[in-house]
């Protein structure tokens, strides 16, 4: 089973992924809250996170 920290931080890089591919501003802006959320999650668990 994957750990909360795991999948904060996979769902961080999807979402930062998903904010690149992105074709509106308002999807990209959107991705990328979400994938700085994640990425805050991640680091309340105990990773150690580099925001792109």
């Amino acid at each position: 089973m994957e750990s909360n920290q795991r999948f904060y931080l996979r769902r961080a890089a999807e979402e930062r992924t998903a904010a690149h591919r992105a074709i509106t501003p308002q999807a990209r802006e959107w991705h990328s809250k979400l994938a700085q959320d994640f990425a805050r999650r991640a680091s309340e668990h105990g990773a150690l996170t580099a925001v792109a």
